[in-house]
């Protein structure tokens, strides 16, 4: 016969769904606890509990130190006394001794109650977590306990709950009081109050849960579920393909008389439920998401700017069908395939191939043998808005071939000319052009450094031994290949391994020590000056420019129409070319030149008249650095670009050419006077 204990340890277990174990841990920790506090034990000592459930009795255990003598009771124990306990004890050893008092006192009595109804619950809440986290994404039963604006109290088992939002109800459906429903476990939290549920009833997976529960063949995988899409309380398409040949994937889901889908479809508040054969070719599997008889042709975009789109052209009448009461049709085939698609009736698909080709010609080259099939379409687009009689077979096909070639056609249009491949064109194009610097970069340096650079070895540099090993390390084998990197820039050496700034300082004195250096480059923009003062010109270097001084050479496109040239005689083969003062014109007259004569007429006041003073039989033309301006109103901006204007010579004689320019100054009588520098 079990003794009172035991019957009271059972009917705990039964009511909380504990393990023995789980509730016979937590007495005997609310003892140790009881024990503890009663008898002022320090928290440092380990003090046990141990309950015999046949006869109910426990036993209070504390740990203390065998010592020669004792001077605290509470934490020591003699060894004499230990031996008495147990044989081998020694001195240092730690014992658990009983230590039960005879009765516990009434405040130990009420800390052990706490503490065990403390424990049994924490106990429970954790039980109850981990067998609702087992059972999330799963359906279960629950009795409606209070209804809210905020949502619906359920109770589960017991003492559970679970709560259903508001957003997570089917829109228009009632709950009543003590009425079972089916939910959907959508999440199961740990709060401090214990695991709070939260279920579902509009969840999309809450329909594949249901198929799973109403098909054996979905249950036992010969039907497979690939993807759900669904508004709860109105409609849903499911997609499902068979694993086994020989099974009809879409009857076996709507059953006989369509009883097993009609089952769910009451169990969801009169949901209507589509049930489309999946396919992997994406056309297929549009034509099968919309549920209509029949399309007439579906082109898929994968590349579209705005996603991937499929277009769709069905027949007129069936364009209110495809589309759905809100677009609610094509929104769920849309969820459901993943591709976003665009719905149009026949007619106005024909009009917009049409409407392309017109505004777009170069598709006719794309289109190639569908292009004679165009008039045709015109035809049957004009003869139908006319009587207004259906399509037949033929002029549907005419319709969809001619819509689908014209998509193609646009996307291959858009594809050869989309920004990706611009920009991907225009980094190949700067790849290049740095490797083509780095190249010549290279080039230049090589050509600086002296050849027998290439014959010294590292090791005749007066370098230390790890700069040496970094610098071979490296790939440098001798002193040429280490100036050419220098002649690159200081960054080429600092990118070696091992290589800062103090072994930079350290090569560059080597190199400099061992009586090497760089060879200057030529200086290939400096021109020879012909007068007493250098003047260097830079001349460009651009097609354009090139081709401007080749017309600007010839003679008559020089000189204005209205100038009357006086040519001085002809000059000797090496004329003497003076700098002209700014004193007056008597140096000048002095002078052989080829003179051209300021008109006021033919030229503005602000632009000076052209007067060189050049050999004779040279060739005179302008070269303006900044483009005059030829707007009115902007004087500030045309003198601007007068500033820096000069005067280029070129004499066939010589074969020289000489560059004046043009400097003003005003003359004691009060006359403009210009010279020129070369």
């Amino acid at each position: 016969m079990k003794s009172e204990f035991a019957l009271a340890f059972n009917q705990i277990c039964a009511e909380y769904s504990l393990p023995r174990e789980v509730v016979l841990d937590a007495i005997c920790a609310a003892l140790a606890t009881a024990y503890r506090r009663d008898w002022k034990v320090p928290a440092t000592q380990n003090v046990s509990a141990d309950i015999n459930l046949e006869t109910g009795l426990a036993r209070i255990y504390v740990e203390r130190m065998v010592t020669e003598a004792v001077e605290d009771e509470q934490i020591e124990i003699s060894l004499k006394e230990a031996r008495r306990k147990k044989d081998d004890a020694q001195v240092g050893d730690l014992m658990m001794i009983d230590v039960t008092p005879h009765d516990f006192g009434r405040i130990a009595a009420q800390t052990a109650k706490q503490v065990i109804t403390q424990r049994l619950r924490e106990a429970e809440r954790e039980s109850q977590f981990n067998r609702f986290s087992r059972q999330e994404n799963e359906i279960i039963i629950g009795t409606v306990q209070s209804v809210s604006p905020h949502g619906v109290t359920l109770h589960l088992e017991r003492t559970e709950e679970a709560t259903m939002p508001k957003r997570e109800q089917i829109p228009g459906e009632r709950y009543v009081i003590h009425q079972k429903i089916r939910v959907y476990v959508l999440e199961v939290r740990r709060t401090p109050r214990g695991p709070e549920i939260i279920v579902s009833r509009s969840h999309p997976l809450m329909l594949r849960r249901l198929l799973e529960l109403e098909v054996p063949e979905v249950r036992s995988g010969q039907v497979e579920i690939h993807a759900v899409a669904r508004e709860a309380g109105t409609r849903a398409k499911v997609a499902v393909s068979a694993r086994q040949p020989g099974i009809d994937p879409v009857g076996a889901c709507v059953g006989m008389r369509g009883i097993r889908i009609q089952t769910i479809s009451r169990e969801l508040q009169g949901e209507r439920i589509d049930v489309v054969e999946w396919s992997d070719d994406p056309e297929t599997l549009i034509t099968n998401a919309l549920s209509l008889p029949s399309v007439m042709c579906v082109t898929v975009d994968e590349s579209n700017p705005g996603g991937r789109t499929a277009s769709v052209v069905v027949m007129d009448d069936q364009l209110s069908l495809a589309i759905g009461r809100s677009g609610q049709n094509a929104r769920l085939a849309a969820k459901l395939t993943n591709w976003r698609i665009d719905i149009q009736g026949g007619t106005e698909a024909a009009l917009w191939a049409l409407d392309q080709v017109n505004q777009t010609p170069e598709l006719l080259d794309v289109l190639k043998g569908t292009a004679a099939l165009l008039p045709r379409l015109a035809t049957i687009v004009r003869i139908h808005e006319e009587e207004r009689y259906p399509y037949t077979d033929e002029e549907r096909n005419t319709i969809a071939t001619v819509v689908k070639a014209v998509r193609h056609a646009i996307i291959t249009r858009r594809e050869a000319e989309r920004p990706g491949s611009v920009q991907a064109r225009a980094r190949q194009r700067a790849q290049r052009k740095a490797d083509a610097d780095r190249v010549k970069a290279k080039e230049e340096a090589y050509a600086r450094v002296p050849r027998k650079a290439y014959e010294i070895s590292l090791t005749d540099l007066a370098l230390s031994s790890k700069v040496h090993t970094n610098l071979v390390t490296g790939g440098l084998q001798n002193v040429g290949e280490v100036m050419e990197r220098m002649a690159v820039g200081d960054e080429a050496l600092l990118m070696l391994n091992g290589v800062g700034v103090k072994a930079l300082q350290e090569i560059k004195q080597a190199v400099q020590d061992s009586g090497l250096s760089l060879l200057e480059p030529a200086d290939t923009d400096a021109v020879e000056a012909v007068t007493d003062q250098e003047i260097e010109i830079e001349v460009a270097e651009e097609a354009s420019e090139r081709e401007a001084v080749a017309e600007a050479t010839q003679p008559e496109s020089v000189l204005p129409e209205t100038a009357e040239a006086e040519m001085a005689p002809e000059a000797p083969a090496e004329p003497e070319i003076a700098e002209v003062a700014e004193a007056g014109p008597s140096e000048v007259e002095d002078t052989p030149v080829a003179a051209v004569p300021e008109t006021p007429e033919a030229q503005p006041e602000e632009a000076p008249a052209l007067s060189a003073v050049v050999p004779a039989g040279a060739i005179v033309y302008d070269e303006t650095e900044e483009p005059e301006l030829e707007e009115a109103g902007q004087d500030q901006k045309r003198s601007k670009g007068r500033k820096r204007r000069r005067t280029v010579v070129f004499d066939d004689t010589t074969g020289e050419t000489f560059v004046v320019r043009k400097r003003r100054g005003r003359t004691t009588d009060g006359w403009d006077e210009y010279s020129e520098d070369y």
